[in-house]
């Protein structure tokens, strides 16, 4: 007969792996925003999905924008509905990637929130 083991720190070693796995699961579809602004036109109209950390938002009756930073760079992301994140806050998104507005040479690109989550 074996012995099976059933001690608590098992358990809970047990399912802490499971929870990881699962977290690691569900960041692997996250696109960096340094690789997101390399090359814009590779996600034109494309869902991605990016988070980090809210740093500035500008919001009214329920819509706006805010730029989200992972550390690799900063993206603007338009939110259609249910208003803006305080910034700050750590978010996660998904969205489609557009060309804002062009001034000269250079092209915006934002980010058009569909989703929005805790990361």
């Amino acid at each position: 007969m074996t012995a099976r083991p059933s001690s608590p720190s098992f358990r809970t070693l047990a399912l802490a792996s499971a929870l990881i796995a699962l977290a690691a699961i569900g960041c692997k579809d996250i696109t960096p925003i340094k690789q997101v602004l390399d090359d814009p036109s590779r996600y034109r109209d494309q869902t991605v999905r990016i988070a980090g950390t809210v740093t500035s938002a500008i919001g009214v009756f329920g819509t706006g924008i805010y730029e989200v930073d992972d550390g690799t760079g900063k993206l603007p992301v338009v939110a259609k509905e249910g208003g803006v994140p305080r910034e700050g806050a750590k978010v996660g998104v998904e969205g489609k990637m557009r060309p804002g507005f062009t001034i000269g040479t250079q092209t915006l690109t934002v980010l058009m929130e569909d989703r929005r989550y805790t990361p």
